[in-house]
């Protein structure tokens, strides 16, 4: 593909700039509109700017099935089409009959309440944004703050670029994450869809505001060290026809796969035929305009594993005969390695991240190596089996085998991102790990004014354990939800038929963790403290950790990991005084950060230390030293030089 692109296209990186030649073009003399329409049979442009006359502006069509038509500026000098002003084309689609559709490649689109069907805005703002910070260069380790503009107000509303540009981009920065993962960005017409039913690729949401404030939202982060990357997705598509892709010619096979082939059953959507040559243009085209018109630092592709494999992950699928087998669609699989190779061609920093469950070999390594170019994949197992142990398996259940081998259970040399909990387990229909562990209890107990009971006690010990682990054990790189490091007390909700289209549960109450009475600012204090000690030692990007301890019996895990030593204790009710655990290095010990402190809402039963290791050989380390680990806590030293 790579050579044809080279032959026919003058290489990848030209393919990839069809923004700049389909769609709405403004130069200096007029605007060239261009629209893929292989089975129309006539193509009008219609709009504000012609008082919608259906047959003014007809389009011309080539050998390839690709429309244009150029206006040229009025008599003024003026572009021929306004700002904001309201754009459309009217097809003659493939059965003969007539309707409007919005184009594809459009940069703009709104609804209102009166009409959910999107309009076409032309977009040309006579100010242009100008970029005033460049791009941070990637983190040696990456720690990514998932967050959903629309509902992040902690009032029940529709949010902003702006407000969260500056209200929450700085407790992002306080929080210690270094980079901000933005979902529901890329247009769609139903707000519950979690922007995973995109209409229009090209377009932001316009729910949130303009793309000047997104670009000065993008900005503002850079300024700030951060960077912002993108929920790509690209792995389907909405079947709205009105304001959609679908059947845009009248077709059922123009970007998607005709037939059952080009439908997902379970997402109802349509699904994109990766072998088509204009299909590829338009989707690498798509990654290439975010990242050179908005800055997006690098793309988290969401659905890769319904992109790769003909059963989009409803079969199971977790062997190398399923993943060098008939079930892969080989199609899916080589646009996402040339999307890679487009990314890593635009700039050596890009970062790009695949939410994959089967553990699709060399996902993660250079397309070079024969791999498929991913920097990353998320480690959605992990989230899985928290949830589900906290379901079903009493506190004296968990294994300890169990957890470090979920956490520790990845692919040699192929990167991942370790997350306790994403957006996933915060919709409707589950629960976060706060709410799982706290929710008898939430509304009426978080109080700092009254003693703690065992049900909250229990909560937050475990909702600190449960993150440190995960972070340090887990992975190359980790993921939090907006909202999660304090426990948010609440599932995300938003609003629907279901719910009398309430937005009581589409918001983040910061104010909870704001609170000095309340004890959420404890687990935030703790989120701040963890993510420091990371940035201090980057165990992110360290080695494998080395476990050297899992005790069934006591409940205890200990492991070593960028030269720190991490113990927890999962017990329910046995603390130990003097508990021996093995050392690779030898000497002197102190506490960096224990679950235990007093600002993370505990009761400060840990010292300082120091700790000064023995000549003693203990679970095949060479060294070892006794600690004071009370139950349902967890414990890190640091040697001291």
């Amino acid at each position: 593909m790579l050579k044809q692109f080279e032959e026919k296209e003058g290489g990848l990186l030209k393919f990839a700039q069809g923004y700049t030649y389909f769609g709405f073009n403004v130069q200096s003399d007029g605007v060239m509109y261009r629209e893929w329409l292989p089975a129309a049979h006539a193509v009008f442009l219609v709009g504000d700017f012609n008082q919608w006359n259906k047959i003014s502006h007809p389009l011309t069509r080539d050998e390839y099935g690709r429309w244009s038509i150029f206006l040229p500026n009025d008599e003024k000098g003026q572009c021929p089409i306004p700002h904001q002003s309201k754009i459309k084309i009217y097809v003659q689609l493939e059965n003969g009959s007539w309707d409007f559709r919005i184009p594809a490649w459009i940069n703009r689109v709104e609804q209102t309440k009166e009409n959910p069907v999107f309009d076409g805005v032309f977009w040309n703002p006579k100010q242009k944004y100008v970029w005033k910070h460049k791009s941070p260069k990637p983190p040696v380790s990456l720690r990514i703050y998932e967050a959903h503009v629309g509902m992040s107000s902690e009032h029940p509303e529709i949010s902003t670029y702006n407000n969260f540009r500056k209200y929450v981009l700085p407790q992002i920065k306080e929080l210690g994450y270094n980079c901000v993962q933005l979902m529901a960005i890329m247009e769609h017409a139903y707000y519950a869809s979690f922007g995973y039913q995109v209409t229009n690729f090209f377009a932001i949401s316009s729910r949130f505001g303009t793309p000047e404030e997104l670009m000065e939202l993008i900005d503002e982060a850079h300024s700030m060290g951060l960077l912002v990357f993108l929920d790509v997705v690209h792995s389907h598509a909405s079947k709205n026809v009105l304001d959609g892709l679908n059947q845009m010619d009248g077709s059922d096979h123009h970007y998607f796969h005709g037939g059952g082939r080009g439908n997902h059953d379970v997402w109802d959507s349509r699904l994109f035929n990766y072998s088509h040559w204009e299909v590829m243009r338009f989707l690498l085209s798509n990654l290439r305009f975010y990242i050179d018109i908005y800055q997006f630092d690098g793309f988290r592709f969401d659905g890769v594993t319904s992109m790769i494999y003909y059963h989009h992950g409803l079969a199971p699928a977790c062997s190398y005969d399923d993943y060098f087998g008939p079930a892969v669609d080989e199609d899916g699989l080589y646009y996402l390695a040339l999307a890679n190779v487009l990314c890593s061609k635009l700039s050596p920093n890009i970062v790009t991240i695949a939410e994959e469950v089967t553990g699709m070999a060399c996902l993660c390594r250079p397309v070079a190596e024969g791999g498929y170019g991913f920097d990353f994949r998320l480690g959605m197992g992990i989230p899985d089996k928290w949830i589900e142990l906290v379901k079903t398996k009493k506190d004296e259940e968990w294994d300890m085998s169990t957890i470090t081998h979920m956490l520790s259970n990845r692919r040699h040399l192929e990167r991942n991102i370790s997350y306790a909990e994403s957006h996933d387990q915060s919709l409707v229909g589950d629960k976060t790990l706060a709410f799982w562990l706290m929710d008898k209890e939430m509304y009426d107990h978080m109080s700092v004014l009254q003693p703690i009971t065992p049900i909250i006690s229990r909560g937050m010990a475990l909702h600190k354990m449960i993150r440190l682990i995960t972070s340090s054990l887990g992975g190359d790189g980790y993921l939090n939800f907006m909202g999660n490091e304090f426990g948010h007390p609440e599932w995300v909700d938003f609003p629907r038929a279901g719910n009398n289209n309430s937005m009581h549960h589409a918001r983040r109450r910061w104010d909870l963790a704001r609170d000095p009475n309340l004890r959420y600012h404890h687990l935030r204090n703790f989120d701040i403290a963890m993510n420091k000690l990371e940035e201090e030692f980057h165990w992110l990007s360290s080695d494998q950790a080395y476990i050297s301890c899992k005790h069934e019996g006591d409940k205890v895990v200990v492991y070593e990991r960028a030269g720190l030593l991490f113990i927890f204790n999962f017990h329910v009710e046995k603390s130990f005084s003097d508990y021996r655990i093995g050392s690779h290095n030898h000497g002197k010990y102190v506490n960096c950060l224990d679950s235990d402190r007093e600002e993370f809402g505990g009761f400060k039963r840990i010292g300082h230390g120091p700790h000064f290791t023995q000549e003693v050989a203990w679970h095949g380390r060479k060294h070892s030293l006794q600690v004071y680990i009370p139950s349902r806590t967890c414990l890190v030293l640091k040697l001291e030089h």
